[in-house]
């Protein structure tokens, strides 16, 4: 009984300190958005990079929601709050590789994007990879729940991030995020849209 008094201290805490790091995120992408709204003629919109902020911004959101899974895990190390923690960092990332400090060097966010892919689409990657590691924490319940879907999803993604490394193709990209936004939405409505 002690140590799940502890586990559910340790938890509120945990989740403070993931909560400044996706915040950190969303305004970021937030800043973006507005600084868009602000000026919108100071460099040439693409959609596709406005389709991946939507997206990662929904990450963000349903990374904050899902994590409350965690409240489940009775025994806490060092190493899980730190893969958490990475967990959080990584996705920051992918919201400040969207909106740099500076698009001096850049004709517009269409350049911006794909001299940038490399590492968006990498570390993009890296959260579907970190993504089964952490629905393992949630336990062998939680992931079998998800059913097989779940583990073609994984792997798919992966490779389509590698692809998108690979391919600058305009159309390929289109697919890619349109695929990616209308799956993780419904993806989430079916898997996520209540906790239980």
């Amino acid at each position: 009984m002690e140590q799940q008094a502890l586990a559910h201290d340790i938890f509120p805490h945990l989740r403070i300190v993931m909560g400044m790091i996706v915040g950190l995120g969303v305004t970021r992408l937030l800043s973006g958005v507005a600084r868009i709204v602000q000026h919108p003629k100071q460099y040439p919109l693409y959609p596709v990079h406005l389709a991946w902020v939507a997206s990662i911004l929904l990450l963000l959101a349903h990374f904050w929601w899902w994590q409350f899974g965690l409240f489940h895990i009775e025994h806490w190390t060092f190493g899980k709050y730190l893969f958490l923690l990475g967990y959080a960092v990584i996705l920051f990332l992918l919201a400040a590789l969207l909106f740099p400090d500076s698009m001096l060097d850049y004709q517009g966010y269409e350049d911006f994007f794909y001299a940038r892919r490399a590492w968006f689409f990498g570390l993009l990657g890296l959260t579907y990879g970190l993504d089964i590691v952490d629905t393992l924490l949630k336990g062998k319940a939680h992931f079998a729940n998800l059913g097989t879907e779940y583990l073609l999803r994984s792997p798919l993604f992966i490779a389509l991030c590698i692809a998108a490394i690979l391919i600058r193709d305009r159309r390929f990209h289109i697919a890619f995020v349109t695929f990616a936004l209308i799956y993780q939405v419904f993806f989430i409505l079916r898997h996520f849209d209540t906790i239980a």
